[in-house]
């Protein structure tokens, strides 16, 4: 169960940012087509669309720790709804390219909701559910990349009709900026509802607001474990003020070497074994197993149901299993499904027959027989092989244009095996390093530089990020995908090994118990 319903009422609310993050940074892969038809977009330009909250998202990550030490949680957070909103209001408003841009960078700065609100959460919450609380804004997150899928294709059929109501209010010709408009509902909801929560009780502590910290605890526990809960935190704090200078000093000291070794580990296995590579390359990645673009865009629908199963396994057990036990799991299921997908590519087969190649070049008037002369009914038994013989047969675009048919007709693959190790690997995540991450963050780290701790560990987790993404292509036309896949599960066979050795249990413990413990080490 939950903990008591003030707990879980302050949770949801925070939780709300997560929410808003996955919409935010999923509603553009139905925006994006319209969006470079509106504004002529190049390649570049498109990839820069897409990319740029990433890029907002880290510099902002970099001073939200020390924004949210120094003013607190809950203003901070009302900070990032509010340029969640001005986002989302520019975005559909937008009247080219730069301006598109810069509503998209400002909203990604406010992905540094991503640590405050765990931040919060964490908290406001007894020991004995903080996990599962925290793990509400990772569930919230799941959620909101799935609605954004559906309110995508619901604007889609809209603007398909002859509704009258839909030619006037403009959805038939301005369909993109509906899309990208909706997220102003949650946004201004969340603003509003963060008005009517409390500031953290361990930052008002902090900051000496000790009657204003009593009431918030009084409303979360009994008058027992109220007194406990204050005499704990502030055995906690260090007699120093907590300046951003002395923040900075105790983040680099020896003290914090274990926690900020933990959370890299941590942070850095979380992105490297490539999850995000399978969230926003799904459709990609279904292509090279053959099975046409429509069917690939089908089976990406499955990624989003497992990932929101499992991330609720993932809360029903986090404060039962543990999280070190739920960390070796995950990753033990991220290796072993990387290495069905690796054997699965490993084992195909590409040969274009001379019936197929007509077939192809009745269909589509930019593709030619003789194109395929030197390479019909030859067998290939490697993906890049096969490609780069396309590339040489075909220009760029018409390869780009029809490689999801030509991938299919070539194509002799155990499909299946393919969709089996994907979906593996992201319910391995979702119960896993999904929420996981951000509940150990949320607890491994002093009262007094918490947010700046998570600012750090969140950098390197965002820039390992924006890496594998941008590396994914590359890996996939120069290695191929079974190397892409085994690189990925052998990052995650490092990472298994270091959770093991390294990571300790924190389930059941306090915040400032788990500080001791660290101390001990």
């Amino acid at each position: 169960m939950f903990a008591n319903k003030t707990v879980l009422y302050y949770t949801l609310i925070v939780s709300m940012g997560g929410f808003i993050f996955g919409f935010d940074a999923s509603v553009i892969s139905g925006a994006v087509g319209f969006v470079t038809t509106e504004f002529s977009l190049t390649a570049w330009q498109q990839g820069f669309v897409v990319s740029s909250p990433t890029l907002g998202g880290i510099i902002a990550t970099i001073t939200a720790g020390a924004i949210c030490d120094a003013f607190g949680r809950r203003k901070t957070l009302i900070i990032i709804a509010f340029l969640y909103l001005i986002s989302a209001l520019a975005s559909a408003l937008a009247v080219d390219y730069w301006m598109l841009i810069i509503a998209r960078f400002i909203g990604g700065m406010a992905f540094c909701s991503l640590m405050i609100a765990p931040i919060y959460i964490a908290e406001i919450s007894p020991a004995e559910h903080r996990g599962k609380m925290v793990s509400v804004n990772q569930f919230n997150i799941v959620l909101g990349f799935s609605v954004s899928y559906f309110s995508n294709f619901y604007f889609l059929q809209l603007s398909q009709s002859d509704l009258a109501w839909v030619v006037q209010l403009g959805i038939e010709d301005n369909v993109w900026r509906w899309m990208l408009g909706m997220e102003i509902i949650p946004a201004l909801l969340w603003f509003v509802l963060l008005f009517t929560i409390p500031r953290s009780p361990r930052w008002l502590i902090m900051k000496g607001y000790e009657q204003e910290a009593d009431s918030v605890l009084r409303k979360i526990f009994d008058s027992h474990q109220v007194v406990q809960q204050i005499e704990s935190i502030k055995a906690s704090m260090s007699e120093q003020k907590s300046t951003l200078t002395n923040g900075l000093k105790l983040l680099f000291s020896n003290r914090m070497k274990w926690p900020i070794f933990i959370g890299l580990i941590v942070g850095i296995a979380q992105q490297i074994t490539g999850i995000n590579v399978i969230f926003f390359y799904a459709p990609t990645i279904f292509e090279q197993s053959g099975v046409g673009t429509n069917a690939a865009f089908m089976q990406a629908v499955f990624i989003g149901v497992v990932n929101v199963i499992f991330t609720i396994v993932a809360m029903i057990t986090i404060d039962k299993f543990g999280r070190k036990p739920l960390l070796i799991i995950g990753l033990s299921g991220v290796i072993l499904s990387m290495s069905i997908c690796a054997y699965g590519f490993k084992q195909a087969s590409y040969i274009l027959t001379p019936e197929q190649v007509v077939q192809l070049a009745a269909e589509h008037d930019d593709l030619k027989v003789e194109q395929f002369t030197h390479m019909q009914g030859q067998t290939f038994n490697s993906d890049v092989e096969f490609k780069q013989a396309l590339q040489q047969n075909i220009n760029e675009q018409t390869y780009n244009k029809h490689q999801g048919q030509l991938l299919e007709q070539a194509t002799n693959i155990n499909a299946t095996l393919i969709l089996v190790g994907i979906i593996g690997f992201v319910a391995s995540f979702a119960m896993s390093l999904g929420p996981v991450m951000w509940v150990m963050f949320s607890e491994i780290f002093p009262n007094q530089i918490r947010g700046l701790a998570i600012s750090l560990v969140g950098v390197v987790n965002s820039a390992v990020s924006f890496l594998v993404q941008l590396v994914f292509p590359w890996e996939l036309a120069t290695l191929g995908a079974a190397m892409t896949f085994l690189i990925y599960g052998i990052c995650a066979a490092i990472g298994l090994v270091l959770v093991m050795r390294f990571l300790p249990e924190t389930k059941g413990k306090s915040l400032e118990e788990v500080e001791r413990s660290f101390a001990r080490i």
